[in-house]
């Protein structure tokens, strides 16, 4: 998978909308639970339902790793599945790591050559030799955590030394790094204010933007200060299109709420191509 491919599908799809598949037990339909794989079986329907609609899943790691053999195994049949079935889709493991260099290696393997995930979401914390162990893989990505849009972004992220902001010095500093051109940025949805400056920042990176929609986003808002010529986009939704129904119509609630997202999706890639 390129930047390029991940652009080609967007302007075919008409959408860049990446669907969190964030699984909760106590939210998925009941009946699935007799299911042999419960987990599995709620992605498959999800991913079969709104495929044409998106153009990249993110699993977070957290909901399988919470139970344990079962859960790992439900990923691993996920990406698989996507892989298998649905290949022109960029699969992002947001799972968050960030170690020293041996262990990051590691992690690396396990999400790109184990797993076979296109890209994993990294935090910065530990700096260049934390983070260069993903940049070796071609054809793979490091997503950035660069501005969240939690509450406690404030504590670290905003403070500024020497009139510079600890996610922009973050930013710089990364584009240092060896293979810093595999590198994409999580940015959240809320942060408006800054999405422009960390445009011009990444003219040509693409961003992860969570917080559309239940976080209180703006998808208008983000596409003003943030869209290129070549998009760059890959704008999140978890909680509102998996859990729009736990009934038996959850699959197809599910493609009505993506389907929504990518209709306004589409209105401003039409601004792009007029």
């Amino acid at each position: 998978m390129t930047s390029q491919k991940i652009t080609e599908q967007i302007f075919k799809k008409q959408s860049f909308l990446c669907i969190g598949l964030d699984v909760d037990m106590a939210k998925i339909p009941s009946h699935l639970l007799q299911e042999e794989d419960p987990i599995f079986a709620f992605n498959k329907a999800i991913i079969d339902a709104t495929h044409d609609l998106c153009v990249a899943y993110k699993p977070n790691t957290a909901f399988y790793e919470a139970h344990g053999v079962t859960g790992w195994m439900a990923l691993e049949k996920t990406i698989a599945y996507l892989n298998e079935k649905y290949p022109d889709h960029f699969t992002i493991a947001d799972a968050k790591r960030g170690d020293i260099g041996n262990t990051s290696e590691r992690y690396a393997k396990a999400f790109f050559d184990t797993l076979g995930f296109d890209s994993v979401t990294i935090a910065p914390y530990m700096g260049a030799d934390s983070v260069e162990p993903f940049l070796t893989f071609d054809g793979k990505y490091a997503i950035l955590l660069a501005l969240t849009s939690n509450q406690g972004a404030v504590d670290f992220q905003t403070k500024t030394d020497d009139s510079e902001a600890l996610f922009l010095k973050v930013i710089r500093t990364s584009k240092l790094w060896q293979n810093s051109h595999r590198l994409m940025y999580v940015v959240g949805a809320t942060k408006t204010e800054q999405l422009g400056q960390i445009r011009r920042e990444l003219p040509d990176s693409f961003l992860l933007v969570p917080g559309v929609g239940a976080q209180g986003g703006s998808l208008e808002a983000v596409c003003r200060e943030a869209m290129t010529p070549n998009v760059g986009l890959l704008v999140n939704s978890s909680r509102g299109i998996l859990y729009a129904s736990d009934r038996a119509d959850f699959a197809e609630s599910a493609r009505h709420q993506a389907q929504l997202i990518q209709d306004q999706m589409s209105q401003f890639l039409q601004g792009i191509s007029d």
